[in-house]
Formats: C-alpha cells, structure tokens, sequence
C-alpha cells in the first residue's frame, strides 16, 4: 500500500508543469535580467549626469530625484529591455554551457524542447511586466519627466500654432488664425457646419479661450444661421460653448506619444483619423511598438539560448559579443523601419513587425541547428 502511495506520488510530482530545474533556470534568467538591468542603469545615470549637470543644478534637487531619475529609469528600461533579455540569456547559458550543465541535462533524456520551457515561461514574464509598464504604468510617469525637462532641460513643447483648420464633428469645421497655449486664447476664430455639403452656420468671434474639456468661451462672437435662403444674425459678448477638440489635437509636442497609455493612444488615434488630421504618425509607430517589443523577448530568448546552449573555443566572450551585436543590430532595425512608416512607405504596424520577421526567421533557424 506505502509503495503504490509513493508511485502515486512520484507519478504526479512527474506531472508538475514546472519541475525544480525549471525554477533553477528561471531564476537564473531573470536574475540575471535584473541585475543587467541594474548594471547598465547606474552606466546610464552617470552619463545622464554629466550631458545635464548645468540644468541638473538648476533644478530642485526633489524634482532631479523624484520627477525626473524615478521616472526616467523604469522608461529606459522598458524601451531597451529586448537588449537586456538577450544579454541575460547570451549570460547565464553560456555559463551553463562552460560549466557542462547543459550537457547533463540532455544526457539525462531531456530534449532541446524541453529545455527551452523555462526560457519560454521567463519570457513570458518579461513580455508581460514589459508591455504592462510601457502601455498603462510609464505613460503617466513620463508627463513628469517630460515636464521635468522641458522646464530645466530643453523646452520642447509646442504653445503656439498658426492657421489651424479641422474638422471637429462630421460636417464641422473649425478654423483659428492663431493659438497661444501660454494664455489658453485663440485669434480670429471660425466654425463652419455644413449639412448635405450645403453651408448652414457659420460663427465668427475675434477671441477663444479654452476653459477645461471641450468647453470654449467665445467673445465678440456672431452667428449667421443660414434657412430657406434668409440669414439670421446673432451677435454677442460672450458665449459658453461646447466644441469637440482642445489645444493637444493640433498642438502636437515632440513625446507627446510617450505620455498616452495605450487605450488613450488608440482614442487619440481614432479620433484623429476622423478629423482628418495627418500628423499622427508618431502615435500609430508608438502604439504599434509597445505590442512589438513584447515579442520581441520571445523571440530574441530562443536566438539566445540558441547560439549560447553549446561550448565554443572562444568562451563566453564570443557568445556575449555576437549577442550584443544581435541585440543592437534589432534595436537599430526598429529604428530604421520606423523612418519607413513615417515617410509613408509602409503602414506603422508592418513598419513595428518587420524586424520580428526577420529575427523569427533568424530564430527557427538557429533553433533546429542547435537541437541537432
């Protein structure tokens, strides 16, 4: 009876998905994943230092800690963490490999396949924490680093815009000479409604000022309601109105991707779309590359376990620098197939997928060749 418990037993521990060598692995790996983190950040903060001492010293030293290095750290993180799976996996498997671990374990029986399962789960929870902080965690985190920096670093935002035309609603167009985001006030402003291409009011006004969400106050205004071919005229002072668009639709910032969390990004995009606006190429790339970069850890945790599972003569330092020249060289290529989306050569979203191709190839054929 003791010896059909303990078979029992032995029998489902066998049938435990993730078995103590799986941990091993995975503790392995994303250690080491955090601690390339780590290594490379205080590489990072140091540079950083140094380029803006003059506007680090300017500022507050709460803001220099809290506003601008506890938000600038998780965001370069995140942007370069493909770098730092590959160099994490390239790492600690080539150390397997030179200490004979690996071997071991596919002598025991254990398949290359097999093998790679804790690779995999890591990755996942990379791909996972990864795609969580760049779509919902860092979007609002970078409105104070941004803040930060176009305070005491470089101002980059955009406060004013001239001849602004869009459409608002369907059928609505909305026209301002000039807008000045430092007051909040527009010039010469215009809105226009059509119906069955036919104009039927128009507003004038000399000034806008924007209050909060879509809510305008018009001054020095006149309205020409146009019915059954008469005008009415309305003139005023001021007039409290709804128009549905605000200062952010046409004064577009440099990095004002980076502050929307994903379900704004998508918003914001549609939104756009239907207006008509063109300028928002940097948005879609945005939005595209935060899905991307997700599988991008799978993809580069298989060519890395791939090239480093075997000996070579050369040591772990011929598995580190192929790695980091194949982590680079896919960091770089996702910068050059953006430049395809915004010269409009190619759709943001094949722009974002085109290096995952390339690199999925990269990896099935690097894959079979190792499990040989």
């Amino acid at each position: 009876m003791k010896r059909e418990a303990l078979a029992a037993m032995t029998a489902s521990w066998r049938k435990v998905p993730v078995s103590l060598l799986d941990w091993y692995i995975i503790r392995k790996f994303l250690g080491t994943y955090v601690f390339a983190i780590i290594l490379i950040l205080a590489i990072t903060v140091m540079f950083d230092i140094n380029e803006k001492l003059d506007a680090f010293l300017k500022a507050p030293l709460r803001a220099t800690v809290f506003e601008y290095f506890m938000n600038f750290l998780p965001y370069f993180a995140n942007q370069f963490s493909p770098l730092f799976t590959f160099i994490a996996v390239i790492f600690f498997t080539s150390k397997l490999a030179d200490n004979s671990e690996i071997i071991a374990m596919l002598s025991s029986g254990m398949s290359f396949r097999r093998l790679l399962r804790p690779y995999m789960i890591s990755a996942t929870i990379i791909a996972i924490g990864t795609f969580l902080l760049g779509a919902y965690i860092i979007p609002p985190a970078n409105v104070k680093r941004i803040d930060y920096t176009n305070t005491y670093v470089k101002n980059k935002r955009v406060d004013y815009g001239d001849n602004i035309m869009m459409q608002v609603a369907p059928g609505t167009i909305a026209f301002m000479s000039r807008y000045d985001n430092t007051t909040r006030t527009g010039y010469r402003f215009s809105l226009e409604k059509f119906k069955d291409k036919k104009l039927v009011s128009r507003l004038t006004s000399m000034s806008i000022k924007w209050d909060t969400l879509y809510q305008w106050q018009v001054r020095d205004y006149v309205i020409r309601d146009f019915k059954d071919n008469r005008e009415f005229i309305t003139r005023g002072q001021r007039l409290d109105t709804v128009i549905p668009f605000e200062p952010r639709d046409f004064l577009i910032s440099r990095n004002d991707q980076e502050m929307l969390t994903s379900p704004q990004l998508r918003e914001y995009i549609s939104r756009q779309k239907e207006r008509g606006v063109a300028n928002i190429k940097a948005f879609e790339i945005e939005y595209e590359k935060r899905i991307a970069m997700c599988a991008a850890a799978f993809i580069l945790t298989v060519i890395g376990m791939s090239l480093s599972s075997k000996k070579v003569k050369g040591g772990m330092g011929v598995n580190i620098g192929l790695g980091l020249v194949l982590s680079f060289s896919y960091i770089l290529f996702m910068t050059v197939t953006s430049s395809f989306a915004v010269s409009g050569l190619t759709s943001p979203m094949v722009a974002m997928w085109i290096p995952n191709i390339i690199y999925s190839v990269i990896a099935v054929i690097l894959y079979i060749k190792a499990s040989r």
